[in-house]
């Protein structure tokens, strides 16, 4: 396999992730509480009974927030597939504070901060809805 090099004007980036969610507003509203992004309106096509919102953050990158009502929620898994998201929080203090906050919030605390494997500093928690946010240390 021929490695080809990335060009360099920042053409390709990822532009945003979605997530199927159940409640777009309770999950909408857990990013606005513990991250530090902004929320666009809502978005509603009625054809498709389509729901969504766009969660951005400092750097440009966004998260959609999907809602339609023929999707149904599934078991979370350990599976093949996308398995969390990453967000740097700031500091190691920051990701112990901010993890600490929201598990006295009722939220579920899956891994407590630490020094992963691969050099990390990180947590990892699970939004309302189950999905896995891994927090992590800029320094």
């Amino acid at each position: 396999m021929q490695f080809i090099s990335p060009p360099t004007d920042k053409s390709m980036q990822i532009h945003h992730i979605a997530i199927w969610v159940e409640n777009l507003e309770v999950v909408r509203d857990f990013y606005l509480q513990y991250f530090d992004c902004r929320a666009g309106d809502f978005y509603h096509n009625p054809t498709k009974k389509f729901t969504s919102c766009f969660i951005s953050f400092s750097n440009e990158s966004r998260i959609e927030l999907m809602k339609r009502p023929d999707i149904k929620p599934t078991i979370k898994a350990e599976k093949m597939g996308y398995t969390h998201l990453a967000i740097q929080v700031g500091t190691r203090e920051d990701v112990n504070r901010l993890s600490q906050k929201i598990e006295n919030d009722g939220f579920i605390i899956v891994g407590q901060p630490r020094l992963s494997g691969d050099g990390y500093y990180e947590s990892a928690i699970l939004d309302p809805e189950g999905n896995r946010i891994e927090l992590l240390a800029c320094d």
